[in-house]
């Protein structure tokens, strides 16, 4: 390890060189692409004079790029070539002109590279160095560090440039939040994601497969192969990811080159795209799935192709349980991985999925009974695929303080989770920063196998929370659900519209107004009815229809609706206005309508005989408009009641402010 950290010592030494034209923050735009650069300057080395060979050899043939690709790239060796004549030392040669020499170098390589590299916009960085006069002496520096695999492995490479990852986002921690997340978190979400599948990993040559569909610069899949290194060495996780920041695609795409841990290799398994329209994985499945995406995303941009797909496709498609407001995506995220799910066969090895997602705490409440949040939760719950929710510290990311909750759902629950849902409390289990970046404060600590050499001391949180985990057994910091315990009903509780009726002059010239050809059919109900106030509304417009039949009049239902409108208003003291001909059958004054959110465990007449009817007896319940939703509240489920200090107390700590206070105003005036 001290190979490794003396490497990354160097090249972080270079970075300033940078000082000046480039502020700390921006140090990565330079030298990640040229550690990748550097890294595969010395990979090709040995093959260097085949490559060019061969090359020479075929380059005024028919061959199309791709096909000139492959053949090169088997002479290299490697999954990627450079037919360039020049290499880092070559570079050297020529200091006036190496800004175009490096840039011809890097047109040099292979397809996949060279895409990588534009990515990472590298070609505007050459330019502004060269003005800064400090691209040779970086391109120098560079050639002296060895990356040759004779003296850095693909594994101990891999190792080096995610700690550079690492320390140059959170050199720019103001933005490194968008595309980095802290690696304690990526930590115990790999640890949860793993937890229950020891027995699937220790089998010789299993192949299992994992999605991070907004990867970012690749710290959650870095995390995931460091996991399986350490513990299931045996097997083989091959890591697929996608982005829509160019810049943190190129560095995670970079990153799975050097490391060489693709499935179908060149760097293909980090794609570039938005996921909700450009899914690089479309009929693809995978055994595990981890994300952090960005908290309260909105998705207009992509709007018309999310609703297309729900709306034409349904389940069919990704987004068939509903969609979330338009200002926050963060479930469409959750719902585009569990569409990539794997089947529980295990008859065909195929074993099921398990996923890990962080959110803020927007998903697990927003959105009432029959809202696109709630029918999400909803579809999840139903089908048993919410295994569990830990709640993490606040101030644990970069670019927000606020509280984050990570879910693990799976299609496979083991036999003792079925049917439940585990919540974790970890909100108070943290050590403080040694030194803040951005609005990180605070991170769970991991023990003295860390990465931090200065905290050798760190507790081992995470382990503690993944014992909570695993124990699965209900505590002070651990709560287990039946899943119809975050379920309700929401019933519709209405009251009669209770009208008093009474004419007078100015409504009745307000009424005469809109309608003026009824002047005749209202002189006759106002000289038959009288100018008094009447608190039945059902007989006042029994007696005026059978006025109007009389008088041989038909009245318009817009015009009847006018008269009551005009002529009526709201009295809690009125009798109740039938809506049919029967007499228990009332018309609902909407404005005096409520909503009961009823348990899923409650039966719901008992429900509203104790805890509504006796409050507001003339109520009742439409129960065609019940809706069922799913909340998650977690601080309901772990609050603790803390009674108030004693009042003598309070007094006590009262006159002692007094006394000080009349201390101070003492000093003042003597």
């Amino acid at each position: 390890m001290a190979n490794q950290r003396d490497h990354a010592n160097l090249i972080w030494q270079i970075a300033d060189l940078l000082r000046g034209p480039y502020r700390p923050p921006q140090y990565e735009r330079v030298m990640l692409p040229m550690v990748v650069l550097r890294r595969f300057d010395c990979v090709l080395a040995d093959t260097k004079a085949r490559v060019m060979s061969e090359y020479e050899r075929r380059k005024d043939g028919k061959l199309t790029d791709d096909a000139l690709d492959r053949i090169l790239n088997k002479a290299s060796g490697q999954r990627f070539h450079n037919r360039s004549s020049l290499d880092f030392q070559k570079l050297k040669g020529d200091p006036d002109n190496i800004n175009r020499h490096l840039v011809g170098y890097i047109n040099g390589f292979s397809a996949n590279v060279r895409r990588i590299f534009e990515y990472f916009e590298f070609t505007a960085e050459i330019e502004r160095m060269h003005e800064a006069n400090i691209l040779f002496l970086v391109v120098s520096k560079f050639g002296d560090v060895d990356l040759h695999p004779n003296a850095v492995s693909n594994y101990q490479m891999g190792l080096i440039f995610e700690n550079l990852i690492r320390r140059f986002n959170e050199l720019a921690n103001e933005t490194a939040g968008d595309h980095f997340t802290p690696r304690e978190v990526v930590h115990l979400m790999v640890d949860l994601l793993f937890i229950e599948d020891d027995a699937l990993l220790t089998i010789p040559g299993t192949v299992r497969t994992m999605l991070d569909p907004a990867c970012g610069t690749g710290g959650m899949l870095a995390g995931a192969q460091g996991y399986m290194r350490q513990s299931h060495i045996k097997a083989n996780l091959y890591v697929y990811g996608q982005d829509y920041n160019k810049r943190a695609f190129a560095t995670a795409a970079s990153d799975m080159l050097i490391k060489q841990v693709d499935h179908n290799g060149g760097g293909e398994n980090i794609r570039f795209g938005d996921i909700f329209t450009e899914d690089q994985f479309p009929d693809q499945t995978f055994d595990y799935l981890i994300v952090n995406p960005p908290f309260g995303v909105d998705w207009k941009k992509q709007k018309r192709e999310i609703e297309q797909e729900h709306q034409k496709r349904g389940f069919a498609g990704r987004f068939g349980p509903g969609l979330p407001r338009i200002n926050d995506g963060a479930l469409l995220f959750l719902l585009h991985m569990i569409s990539k799910f794997e089947p529980v066969r295990p008859k065909d090895q195929k074993h099921g999925s398990r996923l890990a997602i962080v959110f803020n705490g927007s998903p697990l409440f927003t959105g009432g009974a029959g809202s696109g949040e709630s029918e999400i939760r909803k579809w999840i719950i139903e089908n048993d695929w919410l295994e569990a929710i830990v709640a993490l510290p606040e101030q644990m990311f970069y670019n927000t303080g606020i509280g984050t909750y990570i879910w693990i759902v799976t299609n496979r629950k083991s036999a003792q989770r079925q049917g439940k849902i585990q919540l974790v409390d970890a909100r108070e289990t943290w050590v403080p920063m040694r030194r803040s970046l951005g609005d990180k404060r605070r991170k769970i600590g991991e023990g003295p196998a860390g990465e931090d050499e200065d905290r050798s001391d760190e507790p081992d949180q995470i382990g503690e929370i993944v014992r909570w985990y695993g124990g699965f057994q209900s505590g002070a910091k651990v709560k287990i659900f039946d899943n119809a315990d975050f379920g309700y009903t929401r019933v519709t509780v209405e009251r009669p519209l209770r009208l008093r009726y009474q004419m007078t002059i100015e409504d009745k010239a307000r009424f005469l107004d809109a309608a003026p050809d009824l002047l005749d059919d209202v002189q006759a109900i106002d000289q038959t009815l009288g100018r008094d106030s009447k608190l039945d509304w059902n007989a006042v417009w029994a007696s005026i229809q059978k006025l109007l039949r009389q008088r041989g009049s038909r009245w318009t239902l817009a015009e009847q609706r006018l008269f009551r409108s005009v002529f009526t208003v709201k009295d809690p003291v009125a009798e109740p206005v039938r809506a049919g001909v029967r007499s228990d059958d009332s018309e609902p004054d909407p404005d005096l309508r409520d909503f009961e959110n009823i348990p899923l465990k409650e039966d719901i007449d008992a429900y509203f005989a104790r805890e509504v009817h006796p409050h507001v007896p003339d109520a009742w319940m439409d129960r065609s408009k019940d809706k069922v939703g799913y909340e998650i509240n977690f601080n309901r489920h772990f609050y603790v009641f803390v009674p108030p200090r004693p009042l003598a107390e309070i007094d006590a700590d009262l006159k002692k402010a007094e006394e000080e206070i009349m201390r101070l105003l003492r000093e003042v005036t003597e």
